[in-house]
């Protein structure tokens, strides 16, 4: 029975997981103002407003943020963590220590995308110069606001762009050393929603 419940765990991480992702990257492309037009926007758009769009009923968007994206990202979140601990056999835990544990577990999951965004572009950069692609186009878009400051500490040298090595140190702080000690003290069970 462990093995089932293990399997199902990672089936719906997995699927949750990937779900969130799309509503946190639609958060950041609206967050920069990527363009709207493009086909991977649309998507993104067309996946996230089933839930989105009943929840802006709610909670309302100010200064061009979109508070729904972030409220339902913690909220998939929160869902995410007691569905993983109720299959895990643990029960039910206090909501408001959930919504704090699906906060840091969302940072986490942030600065994954922001991770793995930086090495696809670079990749990107070596192998398909000059692509054209809508993902790679939106991918830039969302990235360029938090590389910016990097490049302006080590502008790119000639084609050399060392900017990133900057960025990925600054984001293995994070990851490494903040996340976990945020996640120690809010008393988040280890393995179970930390990315």
């Amino acid at each position: 029975m462990q093995t089932l419940a293990q399997i199902a765990i990672y089936i719906i991480n997995t699927l949750g997981t990937l779900y969130i992702s799309l509503v946190l990257i639609r958060f950041l492309a609206q967050l920069v103002r990527a363009d709207y037009y493009n086909p991977v926007s649309k998507a993104l758009v067309k996946y996230t407003n089933p839930l989105l769009i009943p929840l802006r009923k709610i909670v309302p968007g100010l200064w061009g943020i979109d508070f729904a994206a972030i409220v339902l990202a913690i909220l998939l979140q929160t869902a995410l963590l007691q569905s993983v601990l109720l299959i895990a056999g643990l029960g039910w835990f206090n909501p408001f220590t959930l919504i704090i544990w699906a906060i840091i577990a969302l940072l986490s999951l942030l600065a994954g995308i922001y991770f793995w965004g930086v090495i696809i572009l670079m990749i990107a950069s070596w192998v398909a110069q000059g692509s054209r692609n809508p993902a790679l186009a939106l991918l830039q878009q969302i990235l360029e606001p938090v590389m910016a400051p990097f490049r302006k500490i080590l502008p790119p040298l000639g084609m050399l762009d060392l900017s990133p090595i900057l960025f990925f140190m600054a984001l293995h702080i994070i990851r490494a050393y903040v996340l976990p000690a945020l996640a120690n003290a809010a008393g988040m069970i280890p393995g179970i929603g930390f990315f």
